[in-house]
C-alpha cells in the first residue's frame, strides 16, 4: 500500500473482522487493489472479541463501514445480527462477507465463488460426469461441497474420521438438492475412493504451518490418484504443501489455496465497491508479495 495515500474524513472504510486478527492477509490484498483503482477507500484489521461482536456490528453502522469480511470465529456467530443473508450463504451455513445495503447488513459467502474460480477458468471442463472426493467435513469443506454442487459433478464424496460429524454433515444437505449427489465415507473407506477421483480436494488443516512435513493421505494411498486428476489444497503455505508435491509426483494437476483466497477477495470487493472492474493480477501479486512468494 503507497503510504504516501491521505486518509481524510471522506475516506470511506472496509474491513476484516477476528479473533486473532493480525495474521489476515486481506488487508494486504484489497488495499493493493484500492490503491491500484485509485479509490478513497482504506481496509482495516478489526480484532474482535466473541463477547463484542453485536456492539462492534452495531458500532459499524454507527460510523458508516460499507462492508467487511468475516473470519474465525465469527462466520456462524454473525449471523442472527445480519438484516438478510443470501440463499448461498444459508445453505453454507456460515457468512464470509457482509455489505451495507439500504442501511442494512447483508450477509454473503464468497468461499464457493473463489473455490471455483481456477475450475471454471483455467482448468475448464466438463465436470457432469465427473467424481470430487472432499478430505474433511468442517466448514471449508462446505464450501466445497456447494461449489463441486454449482459445477455440476455426478458425485460428491466426502470422508471424514468422526462418525457423527460425518452424519450431521450429511443430514445438514437433506433439504436440498445436493444430498442427491452427495456420500460421506470414513476415512477407512479413502482407497477405494482415490483411483475414481477427478478433483481431490483437501478441506484438512494437515500439511499446514508448523506441521508442514505431514500430509493428509500416505504414499500409498496418493499413488491410486489417476493421472491428469487435480489436486486442489486449501491451504497455501507452505508452497507446495506436501498433499500438493505427492499428487504432483502421481501426474496430477495441482492447485493451492492462494488462488481461492485471491478469487474469494475479488469477488468481495465487487460487492462492496459495486463494480466489475477488479485488478486481480494486482491483488495475486500482493498476496504473493506479503507472503515471500515472488
Amino acid at each position: 500500500m503507497a503510504n504516501d495515500k491521505l486518509i481524510t474524513g471522506k475516506t470511506k472504510l472496509l474491513g476484516v473482522i477476528g479473533h486473532p486478527v493480525e495474521h489476515s492477509l486481506s488487508p494486504a490484498m484489497h488495499n493493493a487493489a484500492i490503491a491500484n483503482l485509485g479509490l478513497d477507500y482504506v481496509y482495516l484489521p478489526f480484532p474482535i472479541a466473541p463477547e463484542n461482536l453485536e456492539v462492534a456490528i452495531a458500532g459499524f453502522a454507527a460510523i458508516g463501514v460499507v462492508g467487511f469480511s468475516v473470519t474465525i470465529p465469527h462466520k456462524q456467530a454473525i449471523m442472527p445480527l445480519l438484516s438478510e443473508i443470501t440463499p448461498l450463504a444459508q445453505m453454507i451455513g456460515a457468512v464470509n462477507t457482509v455489505s451495507r445495503q439500504n442501511n442494512q447488513w447483508v450477509g454473503t459467502n464468497t468461499d464457493i465463488e473463489g473455490f471455483i474460480a481456477p475450475l471454471q477458468t483455467t482448468y475448464q471442463q466438463d465436470w457432469s460426469q465427473k467424481v470430487a472426493v472432499i478430505l474433511g467435513n468442517g466448514g471449508a469443506a462446505r464450501a466445497v461441497v456447494a461449489g463441486c454442487h454449482q459445477l455440476g459433478f455426478a458425485k460428491i464424496h466426502v470422508v471424514g474420521r468422526n462418525v457423527q460429524r460425518l452424519q450431521k454433515f450429511r443430514d445438514s444437505w437433506s433439504n436440498s438438492p445436493i444430498s442427491e449427489n452427495l456420500q460421506v465415507h470414513q476415512w477407512e473407506e479413502l482407497s477405494k475412493l482415490i483411483p475414481q477421483a477427478n478433483l481431490l480436494v483437501n478441506t484438512t488443516p494437515i500439511g499446514m504451518y508448523p506441521k508442514v512435513d505431514e500430509s493428509p493421505l500416505s504414499g500409498e494411498e496418493i499413488a491410486n490418484l489417476p493421472t491428469g486428476a487435480i489436486a486442489y489444497d486449501l491451504i497455501y503455505i507452505p508452497k507446495p504443501t506436501k498433499f500438493l508435491e505427492q499428487a504432483e509426483k502421481q501426474g496430477a494437476i495441482a492447485i493451492d489455496g492462494l488462488e481461492m483466497l485471491v478469487q474469494q477477495g475479488v469477488a468481495a470487493l465487487k460487492i462492496w465497491l459495486q463494480q466489475e472492474n477488479v485488478p486481480v493480477e494486482v491483488m495475486r501479486q500482493a498476496l504473493q508479495k506479503h507472503l515471500g512468494l515472488s
